[in-house]
C-alpha cells in the first residue's frame, strides 16, 4: 500500500493540470492507497479556498473518492461522520476534530460558534471557554 499527498488527491479530483491528473489517475488505477486524515483535512481546505467548491461539492467528491475499492482511511466511519457534521453546518476542520474526540468526555474550545453549532450532535459536548 502507498500513501499520497494532498496535491495528488486534488489533481485527481479537479483535473486542474492534465499531465498531473494523468499521473494521479494512474496511481489511483493501479495502487492500494492510504489517505491520511491530515491529507483529507488539507484537501477540503484547498478545494474550498483555492477552487471555490461548495460544501455539497466537497462532500460529493470526498464520498466518491472514499468509495473507491482501493482507497483506505485511518477510520472511514470517523471521516464520514465529519462529512455529515460538515453538511449540518460545522466547519470541516471542526467536524473532523469532533469526530476524533468521540471517546472523550468533552472538547474545549474558544470558538463559540463551533460550540453552538455542535450542540446535540454527539455525547462529547464542545464546551466554549
Amino acid at each position: 500500500m502507498i500513501a499520497i499527498d494532498t496535491n495528488v488527491v486534488v489533481q485527481f479530483l479537479t483535473h486542474d493540470d492534465e499531465n498531473q491528473y494523468k499521473k494521479a489517475f494512474e496511481i489511483f488505477r493501479r495502487e492500494e492507497i492510504f489517505i491520511p486524515d491530515t491529507v483529507v483535512l488539507e484537501t477540503e481546505w484547498v478545494l474550498r479556498f483555492a477552487y471555490g467548491f461548495s460544501p455539497e461539492k466537497i462532500r460529493s467528491a470526498l464520498v466518491k473518492l472514499f468509495g473507491l475499492g482501493n482507497v483506505y482511511l485511518s477510520n472511514a466511519q470517523r471521516m464520514m461522520q465529519a462529512i455529515e457534521w460538515h453538511e449540518s453546518g460545522l466547519d470541516f476542520p471542526d467536524a473532523l476534530h469532533l469526530s476524533c474526540c468521540q471517546d472523550q468526555e468533552k472538547l474545549y474550545t474558544f470558538d463559540k460558534r463551533f460550540s453552538a453549532r455542535s450542540k446535540g450532535l454527539t455525547d462529547c459536548p464542545v464546551v466554549s471557554l
